[in-house]
């Protein structure tokens, strides 16, 4: 199986659009490719045999980027670092959900940050990076990039149009051009949200006056392809741990970027030379795990309002950092209301008591776990200021809004009265 039949990668039935939950059950795989089988059998196996010498020569020419008349409009399989069955079937369906135009996998979130990063902030340019964000992603940003000839400058994530522009002139007049706007919306943990589209215009205007647009990439992880679609609001590429809702079981590690074909080209090209492609099981997990994405988090969705609405009534939790309770008159609702197509399933609160008060709490929970990660089935809980965030300055931390006592919860798929049960009892010792 090289590529997929075209037929299988039709989106329409006599003129009808399908849509995303109907595609992912077959969308880029044909299966009389594999001997029948409905589902993509996993392809272990590190490369691929070549019909002739002419064609890996023209292969090998292709994945260089040098096309020459009479060589194959589509690429062969070569070798599973650059290409493998599941990873193609894979990246067919995680454009659907976003829109996009194609998509690339990665072995972690991480890798799938950084490989973007590398690929498209060259030395002696700028990072322009909203705040907060993941705690990875901000030390990687902050103390890694620099050795590379990459600074780095911010803004808070709820700045305005005028905002990001007058911090992006001055990170340019500073340090140099910027290549990349990376954002993260909703950010981890506090659930600020970046107003995406305002940072597109942003980068119209950099274009227009620099003749360079910076690359505008949004990590999705927060919310997921089924609540933000941060393509359709100018982002350029989606990032994504797929470890979180798409993989949805706590059961692997992955990454990817959806957006442009030509700037993925680009991305994919470093992926080659870094390695940090997809194995072919975990993409097949993950194409399993594709078709009951948005079945999932729907119900993540309704737990996670049920969950938050008790937090926000109890009289040892000071304030629940929930999208879905952003007050009319306050500028996040606008962007709200216009970006985000569901509140989430991952919010954080404050427990009054600070540190001691909020790991009193996590040590009595009965059913949900204490673990870091999020977007899994079962609920989750940590404490990131010691955990996911420890390594971001504590002025930062003060800055961006997260005390000692903020608890991040993912909200699972388990029976909503549980979940309440373990809340209740588990704030009792808070």
């Amino acid at each position: 199986m090289s590529k997929p039949l075209k037929s299988y990668r039709k989106r329409e039935i006599a003129g009808h659009t399908l849509s995303p939950e109907s595609l992912v059950m077959g969308f880029g795989y044909d299966p009389f490719m594999s001997e029948g089988s409905i589902k993509p059998p996993i392809f272990m196996t590190s490369t691929f045999a070549f019909k002739s010498a002419r064609d890996g020569e023209a292969l090998f020419r292709r994945l260089a980027g040098r096309w020459e008349e009479g060589d194959p409009e589509e690429a062969d399989l070569i070798y599973t670092r650059f290409n493998n069955p599941n990873m193609e079937v894979l990246e067919d369906r995680l454009t659907l959900y976003d829109g996009g135009e194609a998509a690339l996998s990665f072995s972690s979130g991480m890798s799938a940050i950084t490989t973007a990063l590398f690929a498209c902030a060259e030395p002696g340019t700028t990072i322009l990076h909203s705040s907060p964000l993941y705690g990875a992603s901000e030390v990687f940003v902050r103390s890694f990039m620099p050795g590379w000839g990459v600074q780095s400058a911010e803004f808070d994530a709820w700045s305005t149009q005028e905002q990001i522009l007058a911090a992006a002139r001055e990170a340019a007049g500073r340090h140099g051009p910027v290549s990349v706007i990376f954002t993260e919306s909703p950010a981890n943990p506090t659930n600020a949200l970046v107003d995406i589209a305002a940072c597109a215009r942003v980068a119209d205007i950099l274009q227009a006056e620099t003749g360079r647009r910076p690359i505008l990439m949004c990590d999705n992880t927060m919310m997921g392809p089924i609540g933000h679609k941060p393509l359709k609001h100018g982002a350029d590429l989606a990032l994504y741990s797929l470890t979180k809702y798409v993989g949805g079981h706590s059961d692997l590690i992955a990454g990817g970027i959806v957006g442009n074909e030509e700037m993925l080209t680009k991305i994919r090209r470093m992926r080659n030379y870094l390695g940090t492609m997809l194995d072919a099981h975990t993409c097949w997990l993950l194409t399993r795990s594709l078709e009951t994405v948005q079945l999932r988090m729907e119900r993540a969705f309704t737990n996670a309002r049920i969950c938050a609405e008790y937090l926000k009534g109890h009289a040892k939790v000071s304030q629940v950092m929930y999208p879905g309770f952003l007050e009319a008159g306050d500028p996040q609702k606008r962007v709200f209301d216009e970006q985000c197509e569901a509140a989430g399933a991952t919010f954080s609160f404050d427990v009054k008591g600070g540190k001691a008060a909020a790991f009193r709490l996590l040590d009595n929970l009965k059913l949900i776990k204490l673990a870091v990660s999020l977007g899994g089935t079962e609920s989750l809980m940590c404490h990131p200021g010691s955990t996911t965030h420890s390594a971001v300055p504590a002025d930062v931390r003060a800055r961006i809004g997260f005390t000692d006592g903020l608890i991040r919860f993912s909200v699972g798929i388990e029976a909503p009265d549980d979940l309440l049960a373990d809340l209740k009892q588990a704030l009792e010792h808070a």
